[in-house]
């Protein structure tokens, strides 16, 4: 038996249960992990809400982020051996392969062997950020040299993620956030400039930032009233990539900057990538050279033990962190 979090209900954090549960051996294609540290996502918080893209099937377990070593691995596996350090690249099912617990069944094609330099805290927090900025910046919207980048939420681990690849690509970053307190936090994390967007005119200053170009690229999780203002910050030609709707309110199509700048508006979704042998195969090469070169670094924000899993939960709600929510197995 492996202790593990699962969920007999829809709600809030306190719906979160520990339990004792007997793991089945793994598939044919899976790889079974003994799990050393668990990242945390909105993803896991909207499913526990029952605001996601997955119903599901009670009891469900959860989770999509992990690290720890190999425990076995299924017929069909090659390439892996028992006590290897290794990563797990977010699955398309955030309840077949949840990863809340002791121990975790996960596909092989996922499976990472991270660089060596790595803690196990900073192997979980790496593969959701990065390869959905990844995804979106470099391999939807060809983010380069020279190129302005909008990013909102910013604070969040998508957001720093975003940063440092853009960085990574010669870009220039342009972070929003609500007020001026995270402002100095965001630049000491990879941002060049910050808008508060509670305090700044977010159109002003963007075109302040890039002489009255606009930025070519917007990568954004919120949606709601900010898109109007978003789309008339950006560059004639510009990609903005939806990837959330954490606003709650309605969102307006935004016509007339769409149609004056010939804009393209993208819904995206890390499946995206991960679905994709080919694309997966770069975001891993991307992302693996940068973390052995020091250009990815994930930020954590804080970490608990399995047992605070509810608190884990309630901090990430709270909007209070800079980077990724982590808890150790």
């Amino acid at each position: 038996m492996s202790r593990i979090v699962r969920i007999h209900e829809y709600g809030d954090a306190s719906v979160l249960r520990i339990e004792d549960v007997a793991v089945p051996a793994p598939a044919a294609d899976e790889v079974q992990i003994a799990v050393k540290a668990i990242g945390i996502n909105r993803a896991e918080v909207m499913f526990r809400n029952h605001a996601y893209l997955q119903e599901a099937e009670f009891p469900s377990r959860l989770g999509y982020e992990a690290a720890g070593t190999v425990v076995t691995v299924g017929a069909d596996v090659t390439g892996f051996a028992e006590g290897e350090v290794v990563s797990v690249i977010p699955p398309l099912d955030i309840a077949r392969w949840g990863t809340y617990g002791e121990v975790a069944n996960v596909p092989a094609r996922l499976v990472v062997k991270h660089p060596a330099a790595l803690t196990f805290e900073e192997a979980a927090a790496v593969w959701m950020q990065y390869v959905t900025a990844w995804g979106a910046l470099v391999e939807q919207a060809k983010l380069g040299e020279g190129d302005f980048v909008i990013v909102t939420a910013a604070s969040s681990s998508v957001g720093l993620a975003a940063f440092q690849i853009a960085r990574m690509v010669g870009a220039t970053v342009i972070a929003t956030t609500r007020t001026g307190a995270k402002r100095q936090a965001l630049i000491d994390a990879g941002a060049h400039h910050v808008v508060a967007t509670g305090e700044e005119d977010l159109v002003a200053r963007v075109m302040e930032i890039t002489d009255g170009q606009g930025a070519r690229v917007v990568l954004d999780p919120v949606g709601g009233p900010s898109f109007e203002p978003l789309t008339e910050s950006m560059a004639r030609g510009g990609i903005l990539l939806e990837y959330g709707a954490l606003s709650g309110e309605p969102t307006p199509f935004p016509l007339f900057s769409v149609l004056g700048k010939s804009l393209t508006l993208k819904g995206y979704l890390y499946s995206e990538i991960v679905s994709d042998d080919a694309a997966l195969d770069r975001a891993k090469a991307f992302i693996v050279a940068g973390l052995e070169s020091g250009a990815l670094k994930p930020r954590i924000a804080r970490t608990f033990p399995l047992d605070a899993i509810q608190d884990a939960h309630r901090f990430l709600e709270s909007n209070d962190q800079i980077g990724k929510v982590v808890v150790t197995v």
